[in-house]
């Protein structure tokens, strides 16, 4: 996913226009979670996003981004991400992750969130909250000098004590002006991932987890994945900016 391995190190000037892109990206996944209701189209959900991107005056990341038609991604319970908003209407037990990217004045944000429609099994719920639990686990241990290879095992550790696998074919990435750059972020064990969080890095952290296996098959729409097994997967992401003490989450 990542050009090369070279990480950039954002000015305050710079580091100020991915905050700006980040606040308005997580509004816009706010605005869209509060409209999430059994009986509700993704396609319906899709566009309350990108009018609410337009208002704020940005454009939406994914739409038109190596062909993908909409403005942001609804992966549906099977799916594990990348999902295009359709026509299926929300039922009771569905669990919904919605992923809006936001550019703003040449600084691109993004976050996602996985969400309960109606009434969800235990399972469900289980999953959806030990994949947050992932996420946090993971971003609290970001500081200049962790390495970006560490934070998988961190992320698996706490997956696979629940029971559930971690897929492996999609990372986090660095987010500034590019919307997908180094450095990778892995969300497993003994990945490869190159270089050491320093102050002034953006980068994502967006676990996707399974109930079963972590195996994903991807549509021809070439676009959507979803698990092989055809049993659910949860992710949650932020954009994170390394301080010169910690993290700050930008979204």
């Amino acid at each position: 996913m990542a050009r090369g391995t070279d990480i950039k190190v954002l000015t305050p000037e710079e580091i100020e226009g991915v905050r700006k892109a980040c606040k308005i990206t997580r509004e816009v996944l706010e605005i869209a979670a509060k409209a999430i209701r059994i009986g509700i189209t993704t396609d319906e959900i899709d566009r309350i996003v990108h009018e609410a991107t337009i208002e704020r005056g940005a454009y939406p990341s994914p739409l038109n981004y190596s062909y993908f038609p909409k403005s942001c991604c609804t992966s549906l319970n099977e799916v594990i991400c990348h999902g295009i908003p359709d026509q299926r209407p929300l039922q009771d037990g569905d669990i919904l992750n919605i992923d809006v990217s936001c550019f703003y004045n040449g600084f691109h944000g993004d976050s996602n969130a996985t969400y309960l429609v109606g009434n969800v099994d235990e399972t469900g719920k289980k999953l959806v909250e030990v994949t947050r639990e992932c996420l946090e686990k993971a971003i609290a241990v970001v500081k200049p000098g962790m390495r970006y290879r560490d934070f998988g095992k961190i992320i698996e550790d706490h997956a696979t004590k629940h029971g559930f696998s971690v897929v492996r074919s999609f990372v986090g990435h660095g987010i500034n002006q590019l919307f997908h750059c180094a450095p990778n972020v892995p969300h497993y064990a003994n990945n490869k991932a190159i270089g050491v969080c320093k102050p002034g890095h953006v980068f994502t952290i967006e676990p996707m987890i399974c109930e079963g296996v972590h195996q994903e098959v991807l549509w021809p729409d070439g676009w959507t994945a979803t698990t092989k097994d055809g049993k659910r997967s949860a992710q949650f992401e932020h954009t994170l900016l390394v301080t010169e003490t910690g993290v700050e989450i930008l979204t």
